[in-house]
């Protein structure tokens, strides 16, 4: 495996153990888990960025280039509904300016109506790819993301009212490090039941009504802490309870779009681009189901989330339900956010107490 490709995609939520199950067991090369991403993260990205690019971009960037660093050889990129579709071949030529040696698979330039597209990209990754034991890997992997997703909204919901702070934590932490090196399905399995039940073991202490929070917003931002600031994190700490429909099980596995855009039918007629008509039919469905306020949360200059702003203010005034926006970049201050939160926090609450 040494003389084999060494491949990394941008860290994604908590989605890199199901990557490197993907690659290192499907296409039988080494999976580089991407470096936790750091202000230096950034800070690289946002320098061999263009401006007008939004903070995904640059955040992917400087992963990458981190990625490089560390020894990878091969960079994945994905597909999407905005911009995201041209980013592969931007952030390629970039880098490769730079003075970079890689390989790019990217996903955009693939046919996945023709098995020779796929079998042509394939063997960027590996040479001698085996497409057997690729599909063979694929329900793992699916598994995998699915059991990620089910354990973040079960803390999600309960990390607020924990009895010892970082108990959550601690034991997800670990459940993570061990889906690293996961070697099995059946190991999975054996994983999952055994932290299941530690998940539930921990001590909460939560009010009978408690405040509920719910965040929408653009794909990247929603899903990614670091590029929101680990907002999650400071609600739980305000003792809030946290819902996301935004993840890989609902848009990828278990497609939500037509069921969310329905939603959205009262509001909006027409698709106006990437996961806008998501972020509003979600937004819907939480004031339907009773949260207390609604977050959203976005890339600055992200066109199709700008654009339902204004509708999500028509939501907020017909459910009576306070929502707030956020745009994140390069220079949003953590400091501002917080603040912002705090206030948000005590407007809920008063709202609740009446």
């Amino acid at each position: 495996m040494d003389k084999k490709n060494v491949v990394c995609f941008p860290q994604f939520a908590n989605y890199a153990c199901a990557f490197r199950y993907m690659f290192e067991k499907g296409f039988e090369v080494d999976y580089l888990v991407p470096p936790t991403m750091t202000k230096r993260t950034l800070e690289l990205g946002s320098k061999h960025s263009p401006d007008y690019v939004c903070a995904p971009f640059k955040l992917c960037l400087g992963c990458y280039i981190e990625a490089l660093e560390a020894g990878a050889t091969c960079l994945m990129q994905i597909f999407g509904a905005c911009r995201l579709n041209y980013y592969g071949e931007l952030s390629e030529q970039i880098l490769k300016d730079l003075g970079y040696e890689f390989k790019m698979f990217n996903m955009v330039e693939i046919n996945w109506h023709s098995a020779s597209s796929i079998m042509e990209h394939f063997r960027i990754v590996n040479p001698d790819v085996s497409v057997v034991k690729v599909a063979a890997a694929i329900p793992t992997m699916l598994k995998i993301i699915q059991t990620v997703d089910k354990f973040d909204d079960f803390i999600r919901h309960n990390v607020g009212f924990e009895v010892n702070i970082g108990d959550f934590e601690d034991v997800y932490a670990e459940f993570l490090s061990k889906l690293n090196k996961l070697e099995s399905k059946k190991e999975l399995k054996k994983l999952t039941r055994e932290y299941w039940k530690k998940l539930n073991k921990i001590p909460v202490k939560k009010p009978s009504k408690t405040l509920k929070v719910g965040m929408v917003g653009d794909y990247y931002t929603v899903q990614e802490p670091f590029s929101n600031y680990f907002m999650e994190r400071e609600l739980a700490k305000m003792g809030m309870e946290i819902y996301r429909k935004m993840n890989f099980t609902s848009t990828i596995i278990h497609s939500q779009f037509a069921k969310r855009t329905k939603l959205a039918k009262k509001y909006i007629k027409f698709n106006i681009g990437a996961t806008s008509n998501y972020t509003i039919g979600e937004a819907v469905e939480f004031a339907k189901n009773g949260v207390d306020g609604i977050i959203q949360v976005k890339s600055f200059g992200c066109t199709p989330e700008i654009d339902a702003m204004p509708i999500l203010q028509n939501i907020s005034r017909d459910y009576k339900i306070p929502i707030l926006h956020f745009s994140f970049d390069s220079q949003t201050s953590e400091t501002g956010v917080r603040t912002r939160l705090e206030a948000f926090y005590d407007m809920v609450e008063a709202k609740k107490s009446k």
